[in-house]
């Protein structure tokens, strides 16, 4: 049977299959400034725990990262804190209440045994994480690795510091789902250094290449 379709233009697909130039472009563009923003937050975030003292105190109990760390371990040890709604007497309204009390909890032994003791190198690891956040959000570079990673730190932070006393939990959320969104669409695939690597990753990858196929998935 013959094909009826032969020789006639294809239509784009609807979805994320762009049907115009100017509508291509502005696909990328808002990826771009999403991806930008996310990057830029981090940034902001760099310079209040510059190594070495990552602004603690000489004793590293407190101030700069000190500061926020304790809260957290604070927070932990405390469970049963007001709800946000107690604490400005007002009523919020019905909300669908997903309780991670047991996180918390968790987080709260993993920065007692873990984070406080080696504070003095694993600040480094907390830096060095959100400036390659930056790095790769900005620039476009292992694009997808870095929404990773943000959603690891967003993740944490939510977890450890949405209760906290003048905090907005949404603020954290939001910060994880707009990782989320990176992560899915992979941003340097659009704009960036990421469209320089993939075609000699995709190359290793189609060589049978291990290696290839992670560095393609991570871009």
């Amino acid at each position: 049977m013959a094909d009826t379709n032969y020789g006639k233009k294809q239509e784009p697909r609807e979805g994320i299959y762009s049907s115009s130039r100017l509508e291509r472009g502005l696909i990328v563009f808002t990826i771009a400034i999403a991806s930008i923003g996310l990057g830029y937050l981090f940034f902001t975030q760099l310079w209040w725990k510059v190594p070495p003292d990552f602004g603690c105190r000489s004793d590293f109990t407190k101030g700069g990262l000190c500061f926020f760390i304790e809260e957290e371990s604070a927070i932990a040890g405390d469970p049963n804190r007001l709800l946000r709604a107690d604490i400005i007497g007002a009523n919020p309204g019905p909300e669908l209440y997903v309780p991670i009390g047991w996180a918390t909890q968790l987080n709260g032994f993993f920065i007692d045994t873990v984070v406080k003791p080696n504070i003095r190198w694993f600040g480094y690891v907390i830096f060095s994480t959100e400036a390659f956040i930056f790095l790769s959000m900005c620039l476009g570079f292992f694009s997808r690795l870095g929404a990773l990673a943000a959603i690891g730190m967003g993740s944490q932070l939510m977890i450890g510091l949405s209760n906290a006393p003048n905090e907005w939990e949404w603020s954290y959320i939001l910060i994880v789902l707009l990782a989320v969104a990176m992560f899915g669409i992979a941003p340097g695939r659009y704009f960036g250094l990421d469209r320089l690597l993939r075609p000699r990753f995709r190359a290793l990858s189609e060589r049978g290449s291990r290696v290839g196929r992670l560095l393609l998935l991570l871009t």
